[in-house]
């Protein structure tokens, strides 16, 4: 099997995992195209005997890391988030999404990093803490119709720190919530109790509100369509707390506003200004 032919079913997961590292699909796309460019000139920087995906994800954390910051010029609406990386240490940050937002293991972090799995947990206990040392407790609206799903995600936000502004079911009552309680960042399912739509509601807010948005779906395949614009955070259902707690520090770090659209087969999208301007 050919190089391309066994990283494609996983240019998806890395691209999500590009977006999260950045802080934004422009830059994190950015990335992924620089890793491609450099496996069609050398196929042979691909590892050999590596599962492809640990393998591939190897490959793209040694690019990541060896291209300086300030000198890799994606644009000028990226520069402010990457900067704002800067601030965590790159290996544990790394270390800390490969196993909550990817869901590899201990042994597979270790090979994609090229450490042993005694130094995975370090780094992911050090990215915890640092994380969690620059967030003030932020006010959280849930935007999901079904009950249990929503006391869950409740019981997750209040679990590490923060508070929610109230849980909303419908399209009405997000819009509702949203005026009155000037939430810093929003959870949302995309399909509500009365046949609404969270993808609308969220734009509608975002015209007003200037908060980053977090997706939570059992169809994400409805947002992540591998087309331009897509939300820079996404979690499928069924999903787990610790997911849901490394996703939402890495909204609130980076202050990326994902503003959608849905109908008239319009790609969700994010504003112009999205993730340099919230940072």
């Amino acid at each position: 099997m050919s190089v391309s032919q066994s990283i494609a079913p996983h240019l998806p997961s890395l691209r999500r995992f590009a977006r999260a590292l950045s802080g934004s699909q422009e830059s994190g796309d950015a990335y992924v195209v620089a890793l491609l460019e450099a496996l069609v000139d050398d196929p042979s920087l691909f590892p050999t005997g590596l599962e492809p995906k640990i393998a591939l994800y190897r490959v793209f954390l040694k690019i990541w890391n060896s291209v300086g910051t300030n000198d890799f010029r994606i644009s000028s609406e990226t520069s402010e988030a990457i900067h704002g990386l800067q601030t965590l240490t790159p290996k544990p940050r790394q270390a800390f999404l490969l196993l909550s937002v990817e869901g590899f293991d201990a042994e597979a972090i270790a090979k994609i990093l090229d450490i042993d799995t005694a130094e995975v947990a370090v780094l992911i206990a050090a990215a915890d803490h640092e994380i969690a040392s620059q967030l003030d407790p932020a006010d959280i609206l849930i935007i999901e119709d079904e009950p249990l799903t929503a006391a869950h995600l409740e019981e997750i936000v209040t679990g590490i720190g923060h508070n929610v502004t109230g849980t909303a079911r419908t399209h009405a009552a997000a819009l509702k919530l949203a005026r009155e309680t000037q939430p810093d960042l929003i959870l949302s399912d995309i399909q509500l109790a009365d046949g609404s739509s969270g993808v609308e509601a969220v734009n509608e807010i975002l015209g007003s509100l200037e908060l980053p948005v977090i997706f939570i779906t059992g169809h994400p395949e409805l947002l992540l369509t591998g087309a331009k614009p897509e939300p820079t955070f996404l979690i499928a259902k069924p999903f787990n707390a610790e997911t849901v707690k490394a996703i939402i520090g890495q909204a609130l770090f980076f202050q990326v506003r994902s503003r959608v659209k849905d109908g008239n087969g319009e790609l969700p999208r994010k504003s112009s200004e999205s993730a340099a301007d919230a940072c």
